[in-house]
């Protein structure tokens, strides 16, 4: 049986120039990932573009499926910012307002580089990181659950965790799979019509 391939990182950057070459090596493995796909992803091809020596990276990482793991790490960190600032931002709008928003910055941020959305959603199997998406999407249930328990008048009777999480999932599977499937309903003319539906759906199923 094959040994499962090491997806952490040696050590972590502490220094201003050491964080200078990880991040060249995550973002020279993303690219690579977009443009050409695993299989042409070795560790020497991620060195090349990233103008770091083979054995710097070594330095940081054990293998190029702990680099890939890096990529999905990462944006999926940058993507949960992009969550926390949104939530924190609607904290006071009313409900529909407030997810009029929510829905455009889902939209939004899964627009920013779509390419690489989609491979991180297929390298997420091979680099074992189910369990990390797990946990984002518990913080942005509990956080769309805090905003709904401050709006509490404006919904109708309902559990506020299933209720975070039917609107989490709903936005989330509508963005997602527009990215990955459905890049016609994402283009400048039609996604002013897909934030109106979602968030007719989302507000209608609250109210």
């Amino acid at each position: 049986m094959a040994r499962r391939p090491l997806t952490n990182p040696r050590k972590h950057a502490t220094q201003e120039r050491s964080r200078a070459t990880v991040d060249a090596l995550v973002e020279a493995t993303a690219r690579i990932l977009v443009k050409e796909g695993f299989d042409k992803a070795s560790t020497n091809r991620i060195a090349q573009k990233a103008g770091v020596s083979i054995g710097s990276l070594y330095q940081y990482y054990p293998s190029k499926e702990a680099l890939v793991a890096a990529v999905v790490d990462r944006h999926h960190q940058e993507l949960m910012q992009i969550i926390r600032d949104a939530l924190a931002e609607v904290a006071a709008l009313p409900l529909e307002d407030a997810v009029r928003r929510l829905v455009t910055v889902a939209i939004e941020a899964h627009r920013i580089d779509p390419r690489l959305h989609r491979v991180v959603a297929e390298q997420i199997p091979r680099t074992g990181r189910l369990e990390n998406v797990g946990a984002f999407n518990q913080e942005t249930f509990a956080l769309f659950k805090s905003y709904l328990e401050r709006h509490r008048d404006e919904l109708r009777a309902v559990d506020l965790g299933l209720a975070a999480f039917v609107c989490v999932t709903s936005i989330e599977a509508l963005t997602h799979t527009a990215v990955l499937h459905r890049s016609d309903i994402l283009s400048d003319e039609a996604v002013d019509t897909l934030v109106d539906e979602a968030t007719r759906l989302v507000v209608g199923y609250l109210r």
